[in-house]
């Protein structure tokens, strides 16, 4: 496994900076669980990667070091964390012009910039062996100001006012929110809290918000707020009332659905055939429907009777939209 390749590696560097004598190879093989051969491999990639590793002979026998100048420092990491660093960047490719983006990139970029040339090449080589690519996100260049304005807000729980564009109707709206978190899914950051229109609490698109100004009103979350509480049930970022819901996929897509975790209280049930039977307990809205769409014919809905006719609907309005003759009715 790449870890433990990383983690052995990472073990052997730290021996080779404390030996100023030089290591013999037996020694080096047993210190780390492995062969002759695995030490001479991994000997070679730290040389690859710019560590001075010089071997000696003495009594037949060759001993390795580092070259005498050269000093490791104090580097409070784990395998893990190194193995984590070298690709973190990815991991934050979706965020890209975001305050937390931005913060946390510099973080890294200090960090790496204290481990020296050395462990920052070797950490560049994992980083080509392990990637992380997001998938569909929006962009928030243009929300920089407003996603520091929310951090802000809800740091100092102070209430916004705010304009907003609907994602549904595209009109525009003053509101006042009393902001309670900030929260990441799916590839889009939204803000949960007070509504004051509508007295409710409500979830907001970050991209949406058009304009942000701080009121001289402060607020307290309600006592019994819990956020993991009020999302529990949403199938994306929507707050709905939670149904049983049971969906037939065919063998086309049993390993894809069965092989993700799409809520935590899904479950699983192989039929026969090859297919899988997902059932969950969810609201069972418009990102359920859109969701259940998206596999075409591979998924028919067995409960409940509310969601299958809304799926009926949908496909039904579709088909009419592709006649079998005649020309694209635009």
């Amino acid at each position: 496994m790449r870890g433990d390749q990383l983690a052995r590696q990472w073990l052997l560097i730290q021996r080779l900076a404390k030996s100023r004598g030089g290591v013999g190879l037996d020694a080096l093989a047993d210190e780390l669980g492995c062969v002759r051969r695995t030490v001479y491999r991994d000997l070679d990639a730290l040389m690859y990667a710019g560590f001075p590793v010089l071997s000696e002979k003495r009594d037949g026998k060759a001993y390795y070091r580092f070259l005498d100048q050269f000093q490791l420092g104090q580097v409070p990491f784990t395998p893990d964390e190194l193995l984590a660093l070298a690709f973190s960047s990815d991991l934050l490719k979706s965020l890209e012009g975001t305050v937390f983006h931005d913060s946390i990139q510099s973080a890294i970029t200090k960090i790496k910039a204290g481990l020296g040339p050395e462990l920052s090449r070797y950490l560049e080589q994992y980083r080509d062996a392990f990637r992380v690519m997001p998938g569909p996100h929006k962009r928030y260049a243009e929300s920089r100001d407003a996603i520091r304005a929310l951090n802000d807000a809800v740091q100092g729980r102070r209430t916004l006012s705010m304009r907003y564009r609907s994602g549904h109707s595209g009109e525009q709206s003053e509101r006042r929110i009393d902001p309670y978190k900030v929260w990441y899914n799916a590839g889009a950051l939204y803000v949960i809290g007070h509504d004051h229109s509508k007295g409710a609490i409500r979830t907001f698109a970050v991209d949406r918000i058009l304009a942000l100004a701080e009121t001289d009103l402060r607020f307290e979350p309600p006592q019994g707020f819990d956020f993991d509480a009020y999302t529990a049930s949403s199938f994306g970022v929507v707050a709905e009332p939670a149904t049983r819901v049971r969906i037939r996929f065919d063998e086309r897509w049993a390993a894809y659905v069965g092989e993700r975790e799409w809520h935590a209280s899904q479950q699983t049930n192989a039929l026969p055939g090859g297919g899988i039977e997902l059932v969950l307990e969810v609201g069972a809205g418009q990102e359920l429907l859109g969701w259940v769409l998206s596999f075409g014919a591979g998924a028919v809905v067995l409960e409940p009777e509310s969601l299958r006719e809304q799926v009926r609907s949908a496909l039904e309005a579709t088909l009419a939209r592709y006649p079998r003759a005649g020309p694209d009715p635009g």
